[in-house]
């Protein structure tokens, strides 16, 4: 079983493909900057300091994969602005949590605009690895399983659910 599930592991997993998608340090800051309000080509490039290459090509990837889109700017028919999709609304919770990891372990320092709530006016809490209920979960806590193995919610096995029964793989160990 243990060897299946690695198989799957290296095989299977999507990593890879969004790394493919957005995993390069020029794609996260145009994604920033996205999130930040920026929408054009030059506002991009300026802000960014990127060559107009790189940022054309790593624009037109991103637009590629369906995390960007282009439309005509509504105010100037000439330009072209570039808007989150869905799929790339969804990278918050990603850049937000590479963010904070940059403040703790690389930076040591908080950023500057700080992200909060706007209802409150708080700092967002820190990304964290949860339980569907809420609860939060240490890497010790975590497990892999093969995706047949998973039981739907409602239809744990007698005796107790399938996490229980099915021998798991621990995240960090061999």
């Amino acid at each position: 079983m243990a060897k299946e599930c690695q198989k799957a592991w290296l095989t299977e997993c999507a990593l890879p493909a969004a790394l493919e998608a957005v995993g390069e340090r020029w794609s996260f800051l145009i994604l920033r900057g996205v999130f930040h309000g920026l929408h054009h080509f030059e506002e991009f490039q300026a802000t960014l300091g990127i060559a107009r290459n790189i940022l054309s090509n790593r624009l037109a990837r991103l637009v590629e994969h369906g995390v960007l889109e282009r439309q005509p700017d509504p105010y100037d028919r000439r330009k072209i602005a570039y808007h989150l999709t869905e799929k790339g609304r969804e990278l918050l919770p990603v850049l937000v949590a590479l963010r904070q990891w940059g403040e703790r372990w690389v930076s040591g320092v908080p950023s500057n605009p700080v992200l909060v709530d706007k209802k409150s006016g708080r700092p967002v809490a820190r990304m964290a690895v949860s339980t569907c209920d809420g609860r939060p979960l240490s890497l010790t806590e975590l497990g892999w399983l093969d995706r047949s193995q998973i039981a739907a919610p409602d239809a744990a096995p007698a005796g107790g659910s399938a996490i229980e029964q099915t021998p798991t793989r621990r995240i960090g160990s061999r």
